[in-house]
């Protein structure tokens, strides 16, 4: 197996304008690319998800069968 070659140049995550990796803000193009980047982990607007295994947490996402009445579920 060869070794990985580093990128010499990728694509701003935020904006896709191909930066290089000598750039000062590589991977991003900018400052302003990388606080843009930062505010969308910060504000929830990225997830990482994963498999839901708490029972409480899948019980919680049953559908409803008809004619049960939300307000009555058990808890």
């Amino acid at each position: 197996m060869s070794p990985r070659k580093k990128a010499s140049s990728l694509r701003c995550p935020t904006c896709r304008t191909l930066v290089l990796a000598s750039d000062e803000n590589f991977p991003f193009c900018s400052d302003r690319c990388r606080l843009i980047d930062l505010g969308k982990w910060a504000s929830g607007g990225y997830v990482i998800s994963a498999p839901v295994t708490d029972p409480e947490q899948l019980e919680s996402m049953r559908p409803e069968e008809p004619g049960e009445d939300s307000s009555h579920k058990h808890k």
